[in-house]
């Protein structure tokens, strides 16, 4: 190549590069003029900030701008990206060019088109993990909503959890990413694993950014994962999480109550409930396991009630307060025994279990003020024995 073409290829390079501001100006005078006087103020100060190059100022004035509810419709934001966004996008935070596209996708027809977007969106913030997870889970958002593709976005869930856990901390994503396994799992039935990720999904996010709908549907939602999940038995957890004081005041506060009562195993309050809660097809179609699970949680109850010292229960004490026959008690050991949630030994011939360890869990006020209790029993037996002590001291000093 000669010297000569080398000049004129540079030359055509510099002049794109300059043509690209006047076709951004363009574009922008064209919008201030066919918008209403608020609005095209608004696309004046983006041509301002655009013109300085300050380009953390307007990141800053996009994410606000691409929220404005004159812009919803059509494929405003679509224009937005393609005539003024993409010319710069390389010069902006990589989590927020990523934040401002979330709302540029929605206006696409084509899903496929839009999926295929994020794609080449995930190459441009490749350095940026979070930017690329979180192009990920509006992958995933878009599988899932609009194109009921279960696979493929479990497929994208389990993608992010493995570069979440080497984030730090925790990020503005983790939220998001919470929030889609949730509903995934929510639409499979898949009880235990939704329970895990909506209560996280709650703990990355303040509550009251969500609508008192919105609070109540989780809370319900949560509960009925609560009862149903297999190996879900830390029920306090839920209960001490001000999301179900949503359900105060409206028809599905017996949740509440019950979830109470399956946190004490109280097994005499589920029959109590049991007009409420048989009204839930999900919860009448699956009463056996809910008696198996409160019989379970029951037993945990009696074990942590005893003194540390005295906790071997008859089968007859564990038949009477799980309303069991007999004959079942000790299948009923075996099972929590087997899943971990006590420790301890049967003892057949006598009919008796040796318990030396429960599960932990979240203790409510109730278990709580009873564990006060067995501390000071345990604390007057201290004193007892100091005071005994004090008493014999001489004599055991002579010997």
């Amino acid at each position: 190549m000669s010297v000569y073409a080398i000049v004129v290829t540079v030359k055509q390079t510099e002049m794109t590069a300059y043509m690209e501001p006047s076709e951004v100006s363009l574009f922008l005078n064209q919008k201030q003029k066919d918008s209403d006087k608020k609005l095209a103020a608004e696309w004046s100060a983006l041509e301002e900030l655009y013109n300085k190059r300050l380009w953390h100022q307007l990141t800053l004035k996009l994410q606000v701008f691409v929220k404005h509810s004159s812009l919803q419709n059509g494929d405003n934001l679509v224009q937005l990206y393609n005539n003024f966004l993409s010319t710069f996008e390389n010069k902006i935070n990589s989590l927020s060019l990523v934040e401002i596209l979330a709302h540029v996708i929605t206006q696409f027809n084509d899903k496929q088109e839009a999926i295929k977007f994020l794609e080449k969106a995930e190459t441009k913030v490749k350095n940026n993990n979070e930017a690329v997870a979180l192009c990920k889970v509006l992958s995933g958002q878009i599988w899932l909503d609009k194109l009921n593709n279960h696979e493929q976005t479990k497929r994208i869930i389990d993608e992010v959890e493995t570069m979440l856990d080497n984030a730090d901390g925790i990020t503005s994503v983790h939220g998001r990413y919470y929030l889609l396994a949730s509903r995934l799992y929510r639409l499979q039935g898949k009880h235990a694993e939704y329970y895990r990720t909506a209560l996280r999904y709650l703990g990355c996010i303040e509550l009251n950014t969500l609508s008192k709908q919105e609070q109540e549907q989780h809370a319900f939602f949560l509960g009925l994962a609560a009862l149903l999940g297999d190996g879900v038995y830390n029920l306090g957890e839920l209960l001490a999480h001000p999301v179900l004081e949503s359900l105060n005041g409206t028809p599905n506060s017996w949740l509440i109550d019950l979830l109470r009562t399956f946190n004490a195993g109280d097994i005499s309050a589920l029959e109590s409930l049991k007009p409420q809660w048989s009204k839930v097809a999900d919860l009448a179609a699956q009463e056996l396991k809910l008696r198996q699970k409160i019989s379970l949680l029951c037993l945990m109850e009696m074990t942590f009630k005893r003194q540390a010292g005295n906790r071997q229960l008859t089968f007859a004490e564990i038949s009477h307060e799980t309303r069991l026959p007999l004959g079942e008690v000790e299948l009923l050991v075996m099972k929590a025994l087997a899943q971990g949630l006590v420790r301890g030994a049967i003892d057949q011939v006598a009919g008796t279990v040796n318990m030396t360890w429960v599960q932990p869990r979240v203790l409510d006020r109730n278990q709580i003020a009873g564990m006060v209790q067995r501390l000071d029993g345990w604390c007057k037996d201290v004193n007892s024995m100091e005071h005994l002590l004090e008493k014999e001291a001489s004599e055991i000093l002579t010997f």
